[in-house]
Protein backbone atom coordinates (compact mmCIF):
# COMPACT_ATOMS: atom_id res chain seq x y z
CA UNK A 1 0.00 0.00 0.00
CA UNK A 2 1.06 3.77 -0.63
CA UNK A 3 3.19 5.18 1.82
CA UNK A 4 0.90 7.94 1.64
CA UNK A 5 -2.37 6.30 3.05
CA UNK A 6 -2.61 6.94 6.76
CA UNK A 7 -3.38 4.56 9.25
CA UNK A 8 -6.57 5.81 10.61
CA UNK A 9 -9.31 7.79 9.27
CA UNK A 10 -12.27 9.45 9.85
CA UNK A 11 -15.86 7.65 9.20
CA UNK A 12 -19.40 8.22 10.48
CA UNK A 13 -20.85 5.51 12.61
CA UNK A 14 -23.20 5.53 15.99
CA UNK A 15 -23.05 3.53 18.83
CA UNK A 16 -26.92 2.37 19.09
CA UNK A 17 -29.63 2.77 16.32
CA UNK A 18 -31.68 6.27 17.10
CA UNK A 19 -32.96 9.10 15.47
CA UNK A 20 -30.03 11.26 13.31
CA UNK A 21 -28.67 12.55 16.22
CA UNK A 22 -27.10 9.24 16.87
CA UNK A 23 -24.55 10.02 13.97
CA UNK A 24 -21.03 10.77 15.33
CA UNK A 25 -17.28 10.54 13.58
CA UNK A 26 -14.87 8.19 14.88
CA UNK A 27 -11.57 7.39 14.10
CA UNK A 28 -11.28 3.80 12.41
CA UNK A 29 -8.27 1.95 10.98
CA UNK A 30 -7.71 2.30 6.93
CA UNK A 31 -8.70 -0.65 5.02
CA UNK A 32 -6.75 -3.21 2.97
CA UNK A 33 -8.33 -3.64 -0.51
CA UNK A 34 -8.20 -7.74 -1.07
CA UNK A 35 -7.94 -9.76 -4.24
CA UNK A 36 -10.43 -7.43 -7.04
CA UNK A 37 -10.89 -4.68 -4.36
CA UNK A 38 -9.79 -0.86 -4.56
CA UNK A 39 -9.54 1.44 -1.85
CA UNK A 40 -10.47 4.80 -3.03
CA UNK A 41 -9.86 7.84 -1.34
CA UNK A 42 -13.75 9.57 -1.06
CA UNK A 43 -14.74 12.79 -2.29
CA UNK A 44 -18.40 12.49 -2.29
CA UNK A 45 -20.46 9.61 -0.74
CA UNK A 46 -24.18 9.49 -1.78
CA UNK A 47 -27.26 9.99 0.86
CA UNK A 48 -29.85 7.14 0.60
CA UNK A 49 -33.12 5.93 2.32
CA UNK A 50 -31.32 2.29 2.97
CA UNK A 51 -28.81 4.33 5.38
CA UNK A 52 -31.77 6.13 7.48
CA UNK A 53 -33.14 2.27 8.00
CA UNK A 54 -29.47 0.82 9.00
CA UNK A 55 -29.69 3.99 11.32
CA UNK A 56 -32.32 3.09 12.83
CA UNK A 57 -31.43 -0.57 13.49
CA UNK A 58 -33.87 -1.80 10.63
CA UNK A 59 -31.51 -2.96 7.64
CA UNK A 60 -28.38 -4.62 9.16
CA UNK A 61 -25.45 -5.25 6.84
CA UNK A 62 -25.39 -7.75 5.01
CA UNK A 63 -22.76 -10.82 6.50
CA UNK A 64 -19.55 -9.17 5.34
CA UNK A 65 -20.00 -5.56 4.42
CA UNK A 66 -18.67 -2.55 6.53
CA UNK A 67 -21.25 -1.78 9.53
CA UNK A 68 -20.45 2.05 8.35
CA UNK A 69 -23.70 3.54 6.47
CA UNK A 70 -23.47 4.34 2.79
CA UNK A 71 -23.98 2.62 -0.57
CA UNK A 72 -22.22 4.88 -2.95
CA UNK A 73 -18.99 6.76 -3.69
CA UNK A 74 -17.02 8.91 -5.30
CA UNK A 75 -13.18 9.18 -5.75
CA UNK A 76 -9.60 8.46 -6.35
CA UNK A 77 -8.37 5.37 -6.62
CA UNK A 78 -4.92 4.75 -4.27
CA UNK A 79 -4.22 1.30 -3.97
CA UNK A 80 -5.78 -1.82 -5.86
CA UNK A 81 -5.68 -5.81 -4.50
CA UNK A 82 -4.68 -8.65 -6.15
CA UNK A 83 -6.34 -9.34 -9.37
CA UNK A 84 -7.30 -5.98 -10.54
CA UNK A 85 -6.27 -4.91 -14.43
CA UNK A 86 -8.43 -2.41 -15.64
CA UNK A 87 -8.38 0.48 -12.98
CA UNK A 88 -5.32 2.43 -12.21
CA UNK A 89 -3.76 4.33 -9.38
CA UNK A 90 -4.85 7.48 -9.71
CA UNK A 91 -8.30 7.20 -11.91
CA UNK A 92 -11.29 9.38 -11.02
CA UNK A 93 -14.38 6.55 -9.95
CA UNK A 94 -17.94 6.38 -8.85
CA UNK A 95 -19.21 2.99 -6.66
CA UNK A 96 -21.81 0.60 -5.70
CA UNK A 97 -20.78 -0.63 -2.18
CA UNK A 98 -22.10 -2.50 0.16
CA UNK A 99 -21.50 -0.27 2.96
CA UNK A 100 -18.85 2.28 4.59
CA UNK A 101 -19.24 5.11 2.06
CA UNK A 102 -19.73 7.43 4.91
CA UNK A 103 -15.88 7.62 5.61
CA UNK A 104 -12.36 9.15 3.80
CA UNK A 105 -11.49 5.64 2.52
CA UNK A 106 -13.79 2.93 1.43
CA UNK A 107 -13.28 -0.35 0.08
CA UNK A 108 -14.64 -1.46 -3.90
CA UNK A 109 -15.23 -4.05 -5.85
CA UNK A 110 -13.42 -3.12 -8.74
CA UNK A 111 -16.24 -4.58 -11.19
CA UNK A 112 -18.57 -2.35 -9.30
CA UNK A 113 -17.05 0.69 -10.40
CA UNK A 114 -17.57 3.13 -13.43
CA UNK A 115 -15.48 5.71 -14.83
CA UNK A 116 -16.39 9.26 -14.05
CA UNK A 117 -16.83 11.12 -17.24
CA UNK A 118 -15.23 14.38 -18.07
CA UNK A 119 -17.15 17.22 -17.28
CA UNK A 120 -19.15 15.62 -14.43
CA UNK A 121 -18.28 16.21 -11.46
CA UNK A 122 -17.27 14.05 -8.31
CA UNK A 123 -20.37 15.56 -6.49
CA UNK A 124 -22.44 14.02 -9.47
CA UNK A 125 -20.99 11.10 -10.05
CA UNK A 126 -21.33 10.05 -6.05
CA UNK A 127 -24.91 10.60 -6.69
CA UNK A 128 -25.36 8.00 -9.15
CA UNK A 129 -24.47 4.26 -8.65
CA UNK A 130 -27.61 3.39 -5.91
CA UNK A 131 -30.11 4.96 -7.99
CA UNK A 132 -28.86 3.81 -11.23
CA UNK A 133 -28.24 0.17 -10.55
CA UNK A 134 -31.24 0.04 -8.70
CA UNK A 135 -34.12 1.92 -11.40
CA UNK A 136 -31.76 -0.44 -14.34
CA UNK A 137 -32.25 -3.54 -12.52
CA UNK A 138 -35.54 -2.96 -11.80
CA UNK A 139 -37.44 -1.32 -14.09
CA UNK A 140 -35.62 -2.30 -17.34
CA UNK A 141 -34.81 -5.97 -16.42
CA UNK A 142 -37.44 -7.17 -13.99
CA UNK A 143 -39.98 -4.50 -15.97
CA UNK A 144 -39.19 -5.50 -18.80
CA UNK A 145 -39.58 -1.66 -19.84
CA UNK A 146 -39.74 -0.69 -23.51
CA UNK A 147 -39.86 2.36 -25.98
CA UNK A 148 -43.49 3.59 -26.03
CA UNK A 149 -44.40 2.85 -22.18
CA UNK A 150 -45.97 4.72 -19.80
CA UNK A 151 -44.46 4.06 -15.88
CA UNK A 152 -45.88 5.42 -12.81
CA UNK A 153 -43.27 6.09 -10.23
CA UNK A 154 -44.41 6.86 -6.97
CA UNK A 155 -41.80 9.53 -4.54
CA UNK A 156 -41.29 11.50 -8.11
CA UNK A 157 -38.65 13.63 -6.63
CA UNK A 158 -36.67 11.15 -4.33
CA UNK A 159 -33.43 10.19 -5.86
CA UNK A 160 -34.68 6.98 -7.38
CA UNK A 161 -37.98 8.90 -8.54
CA UNK A 162 -35.82 11.37 -10.48
CA UNK A 163 -33.34 8.87 -11.85
CA UNK A 164 -36.34 7.07 -12.71
CA UNK A 165 -37.90 9.94 -15.08
CA UNK A 166 -34.19 10.72 -16.67
CA UNK A 167 -33.61 7.11 -17.54
CA UNK A 168 -37.31 6.70 -19.04
CA UNK A 169 -36.79 9.51 -21.21
CA UNK A 170 -33.77 8.84 -22.73
CA UNK A 171 -35.26 5.12 -23.84
CA UNK A 172 -38.68 6.24 -24.79
CA UNK A 173 -40.90 6.04 -21.69
CA UNK A 174 -43.47 8.21 -20.53
CA UNK A 175 -43.54 8.82 -16.99
CA UNK A 176 -46.48 9.77 -14.57
CA UNK A 177 -44.88 10.45 -10.86
CA UNK A 178 -46.74 11.16 -8.01
CA UNK A 179 -45.46 13.64 -5.48
CA UNK A 180 -46.72 14.97 -2.33
CA UNK A 181 -47.08 18.06 -3.32
CA UNK A 182 -48.04 21.23 -6.27
CA UNK A 183 -44.32 22.40 -5.91
CA UNK A 184 -42.50 18.83 -6.06
CA UNK A 185 -45.27 18.00 -9.00
CA UNK A 186 -43.87 21.49 -10.99
CA UNK A 187 -40.26 20.21 -10.02
CA UNK A 188 -41.05 16.45 -11.66
CA UNK A 189 -42.18 18.04 -14.37
CA UNK A 190 -39.35 20.17 -14.99
CA UNK A 191 -37.06 17.77 -14.82
CA UNK A 192 -38.51 15.52 -17.57
CA UNK A 193 -41.91 13.77 -16.19
CA UNK A 194 -44.63 13.72 -18.65
CA UNK A 195 -47.44 13.94 -15.76
CA UNK A 196 -47.31 14.58 -12.33
CA UNK A 197 -50.22 13.92 -9.70
CA UNK A 198 -50.58 15.33 -6.02
CA UNK A 199 -51.38 12.02 -4.12
CA UNK A 200 -52.59 14.21 -1.13
CA UNK A 201 -55.39 16.64 -3.50
CA UNK A 202 -55.97 13.85 -6.09
CA UNK A 203 -57.05 9.86 -6.28
CA UNK A 204 -53.79 8.79 -8.23
CA UNK A 205 -55.64 5.66 -9.45
CA UNK A 206 -58.78 8.08 -10.96
CA UNK A 207 -55.63 10.37 -12.20
CA UNK A 208 -53.84 7.70 -14.57
CA UNK A 209 -57.26 6.15 -15.83
CA UNK A 210 -57.89 9.55 -16.87
CA UNK A 211 -54.50 10.63 -18.02
CA UNK A 212 -53.84 7.37 -19.87
CA UNK A 213 -57.81 7.63 -21.14
CA UNK A 214 -58.55 4.22 -18.90
CA UNK A 215 -56.17 2.07 -20.32
CA UNK A 216 -53.58 2.36 -17.76
CA UNK A 217 -50.01 1.96 -17.16
CA UNK A 218 -47.73 -0.90 -18.55
CA UNK A 219 -45.15 -0.58 -15.11
CA UNK A 220 -45.91 0.65 -11.84
CA UNK A 221 -42.11 1.26 -10.11
CA UNK A 222 -43.56 1.16 -6.04
CA UNK A 223 -41.37 2.21 -2.87
CA UNK A 224 -44.74 2.19 -0.36
CA UNK A 225 -46.16 -1.08 -0.59
CA UNK A 226 -48.90 -2.07 2.12
CA UNK A 227 -52.87 -0.67 1.11
CA UNK A 228 -50.63 1.18 -2.07
CA UNK A 229 -50.32 -2.46 -3.72
CA UNK A 230 -54.21 -3.65 -5.06
CA UNK A 231 -54.62 0.67 -5.51
CA UNK A 232 -51.38 0.50 -8.19
CA UNK A 233 -53.16 -2.72 -9.61
CA UNK A 234 -55.98 -0.81 -10.73
CA UNK A 235 -53.57 1.67 -12.46
CA UNK A 236 -52.18 -1.29 -14.55
CA UNK A 237 -52.98 -1.80 -18.44
CA UNK A 238 -53.17 -5.60 -18.99
CA UNK A 239 -50.04 -7.86 -19.14
CA UNK A 240 -48.75 -4.53 -16.66
CA UNK A 241 -45.68 -5.07 -14.30
CA UNK A 242 -45.86 -3.91 -10.76
CA UNK A 243 -42.01 -3.75 -9.29
CA UNK A 244 -41.50 -2.85 -5.39
CA UNK A 245 -38.21 -2.18 -4.21
CA UNK A 246 -39.26 -0.60 -0.74
CA UNK A 247 -41.68 -1.04 2.22
CA UNK A 248 -42.11 2.35 3.40
CA UNK A 249 -45.97 2.24 3.97
CA UNK A 250 -46.42 -1.66 5.32
CA UNK A 251 -45.09 -4.94 4.03
CA UNK A 252 -48.43 -6.64 3.81
CA UNK A 253 -50.65 -6.19 0.98
CA UNK A 254 -54.22 -7.97 0.54
CA UNK A 255 -54.25 -8.71 -3.12
CA UNK A 256 -57.22 -10.05 -5.16
CA UNK A 257 -55.55 -13.19 -7.26
CA UNK A 258 -58.55 -13.77 -9.66
CA UNK A 259 -57.57 -9.94 -11.06
CA UNK A 260 -54.54 -10.82 -11.39
CA UNK A 261 -54.72 -13.96 -13.53
CA UNK A 262 -57.66 -12.86 -15.63
CA UNK A 263 -55.55 -9.32 -16.43
CA UNK A 264 -51.96 -11.29 -16.74
CA UNK A 265 -50.76 -9.31 -13.72
CA UNK A 266 -46.95 -9.87 -13.01
CA UNK A 267 -45.70 -8.58 -9.44
CA UNK A 268 -42.07 -8.89 -8.82
CA UNK A 269 -39.44 -6.78 -6.52
CA UNK A 270 -36.13 -7.31 -5.31
CA UNK A 271 -33.44 -5.26 -3.18
CA UNK A 272 -29.78 -4.93 -3.96
CA UNK A 273 -27.76 -4.86 -1.15
CA UNK A 274 -27.08 -8.02 -0.32
CA UNK A 275 -27.13 -9.50 -4.29
CA UNK A 276 -23.91 -11.51 -4.72
CA UNK A 277 -20.82 -9.64 -6.12
CA UNK A 278 -21.41 -11.61 -9.59
CA UNK A 279 -24.74 -10.25 -9.94
CA UNK A 280 -23.68 -6.89 -9.42
CA UNK A 281 -20.74 -7.04 -11.61
CA UNK A 282 -23.09 -8.64 -14.59
CA UNK A 283 -25.27 -5.24 -13.74
CA UNK A 284 -22.11 -3.03 -13.98
CA UNK A 285 -21.53 -4.34 -17.51
CA UNK A 286 -25.05 -4.03 -18.45
CA UNK A 287 -24.95 -0.61 -17.07
CA UNK A 288 -21.43 0.47 -19.14
CA UNK A 289 -22.49 -1.12 -22.48
CA UNK A 290 -26.49 0.18 -22.52
CA UNK A 291 -26.68 3.25 -20.03
CA UNK A 292 -23.01 4.73 -19.49
CA UNK A 293 -22.58 6.68 -22.54
CA UNK A 294 -25.27 9.23 -21.97
CA UNK A 295 -23.32 10.02 -18.88
CA UNK A 296 -20.69 10.56 -20.79
CA UNK A 297 -22.02 12.75 -23.24
CA UNK A 298 -23.84 14.71 -20.65
CA UNK A 299 -27.48 13.23 -21.10
CA UNK A 300 -27.74 11.67 -17.91
CA UNK A 301 -26.96 13.64 -15.18
CA UNK A 302 -28.56 13.26 -11.27
CA UNK A 303 -30.70 15.45 -9.83
CA UNK A 304 -28.67 17.46 -6.95
CA UNK A 305 -30.52 18.58 -3.84
CA UNK A 306 -28.13 19.77 -1.34
CA UNK A 307 -24.21 18.92 -0.41
CA UNK A 308 -23.34 18.38 3.49
CA UNK A 309 -20.01 18.03 5.09
CA UNK A 310 -19.74 14.39 6.43
CA UNK A 311 -19.60 15.33 10.03
CA UNK A 312 -22.90 16.75 9.29
CA UNK A 313 -23.92 13.36 7.86
CA UNK A 314 -27.08 13.64 11.13
CA UNK A 315 -28.27 16.86 9.15
CA UNK A 316 -28.48 15.15 5.97
CA UNK A 317 -30.55 12.38 7.13
CA UNK A 318 -32.84 14.97 8.85
CA UNK A 319 -33.01 16.80 5.67
CA UNK A 320 -34.16 13.50 4.04
CA UNK A 321 -36.70 12.17 6.50
CA UNK A 322 -38.35 15.42 6.54
CA UNK A 323 -39.14 14.89 2.63
CA UNK A 324 -38.37 18.23 1.36
CA UNK A 325 -35.48 16.96 -1.15
CA UNK A 326 -35.38 17.17 -4.81
CA UNK A 327 -33.01 14.57 -6.00
CA UNK A 328 -29.46 13.60 -4.54
CA UNK A 329 -28.43 14.14 -1.48
CA UNK A 330 -24.40 13.97 -0.88
CA UNK A 331 -21.39 13.93 1.51
CA UNK A 332 -18.32 15.89 1.01
CA UNK A 333 -15.66 14.01 2.87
Amino acid sequence: MASEIPEMMTAVGYDAPGGPEVLRTEALPVPAPGPGELLVKVAYAGVNRPDVIQREGKYPPPPGASPIPGLEISGEVVASGEGVENINIGQQVCALVTGGGYAEYCLAKADHCLPVPEGMSLAEAAAIPETLFTVWHNVFERGWACEGETLLVHGGTSGIGTMAIKLARLFGIKTIVTCGSDEKCAAAKSIGANHAINYKTADFVEEVKRITSGKGVEIVLDMVSGDYVPRNLKCLAEDGRHVTIAVLGGMMAELNMAVIMSRRLTLTGSTLRARPDDFKTLLADEIHQNVWDFAVSGQLQPEMDQIFPLAEAGAAHVRMEAGDHVGKIVLQV
